[in-house]
C-alpha cells in the first residue's frame, strides 16, 4: 500500500491479458501441485477484480473429460511479480482451448471478447502486458504455418491500438517441444516456435519464453500441472526483462 497523508491507500492493480488457447487456459492436474495463495494477485470475474483461485480460465468443464479446464501458468506468473515488487497483480483470462489464430483476428468475437474485458479492467487498474500461447491448433498444416506470422502482427498491432497502447509489451510461449506423433503435427510446431523467435526480435516490447525441459501430460498436447508453474515463471522473468530494457 502507499501511504499519503497518513492514510493507507491500495496500490493500482497490474493487469495482464491471458490470450490464446488451451495452454494458456491451463490443462494441469490440481493434485500435482501445492495452491498458490497470495493475497495481492487477483483474477477478473463479471467485470471485477476476486482473490485468484485455480481454475483462471475456466474455458471447459473443471472436472470432466480429458480436457478439461485446471492449473495454468497465471498463478506462478502472478505470484513472482507481486512478490517481486510487492503490488496488485490481476489477471484477465480470455483464452479457449483449440482456437486457431483466425478466430483472434480484429473484428472476430475472441478478438472482441478480450478488448471489452480489458475495457472493464481498466476501470480500476492498468494493463501492463498481453501474455500470449497459441499455435497448436494451426500446426495441423503448412499453410497455416505460412501465413501465421502476418497474421499475429495484424492482430497484435491491432490489439495495442484498441487497448490504447502501441508500446504495450507482449510475452509469447513456445510450442511445446516434443507434442505425440498421435497429434500428426510433424516438425510444423518447431518451424513456428522459430517463427516466434523472428516475430520477437522484430516486434518492439516483445519477448519469447522457451519450452525447452517441460513435460508434457499424457494426452501428448499439453503441458502438466509443474510445468505450468515453471512456465509462469518464465513468463514474469521475461516481462521483467522488457522493464529493465
Amino acid at each position: 500500500m502507499d501511504i499519503k497523508d497518513g492514510v493507507k491507500q491500495e496500490s493500482e492493480i497490474s493487469a495482464f491479458l491471458m490470450i490464446g488457447q488451451s495452454n494458456m487456459a491451463g490443462r494441469g492436474e490440481f493434485s500435482e501441485v501445492e495452491p498458490i495463495s497470495n493475497k495481492l494477485c487477483y483474477m477478473l470475474r463479471m467485470g471485477r477484480w476476486q482473490k485468484m483461485s485455480e481454475p483462471i480460465n475456466p474455458d471447459r468443464p473443471i472436472f470432466e473429460g480429458k480436457f478439461h479446464s485446471g492449473v495454468s501458468l497465471g498463478a506462478s506468473f502472478a505470484d513472482d511479480l507481486a512478490r517481486e515488487s510487492g503490488e496488485r497483480i490481476g489477471l484477465i483470462p480470455c483464452a479457449d482451448g483449440g482456437t486457431a489464430i483466425s478466430l483472434w483476428m480484429p473484428g472476430q468475437v475472441l478478438y472482441d471478447h478480450a478488448v471489452m474485458q480489458c475495457k472493464l479492467a481498466q476501470r480500476s487498474s492498468r494493463l501492463r502486458a498481453i501474455l500470449w500461447h497459441q499455435g497448436e491448433t494451426d500446426c495441423k498444416d503448412d499453410g497455416r504455418v505460412a501465413t501465421y506470422k502476418e497474421k499475429f502482427i495484424t492482430m497484435m498491432t491491432a490489439l495495442r491500438r484498441d487497448l490504447g497502447d502501441e508500446a504495450l509489451p507482449v510475452i509469447i510461449g513456445e510450442l511445446p517441444h516434443h507434442i505425440d506423433p498421435v497429434w500428426e503435427r510433424g516438425d510444423r510446431p518447431a518451424r513456428l516456435n522459430a517463427i516466434f523467435a523472428e516475430i520477437a526480435a522484430e516486434l518492439p516490447h516483445c519477448a519469447l519464453v522457451s519450452a525447452e525441459g517441460l513435460s508434457m501430460k499424457p494426452d501428448g498436447i499439453h503441458f502438466n500441472a509443474v510445468s505450468y508453474r515453471e512456465l509462469g515463471h518464465r513468463y514474469a522473468k521475461a516481462y521483467l526483462s522488457i522493464l529493465r530494457k
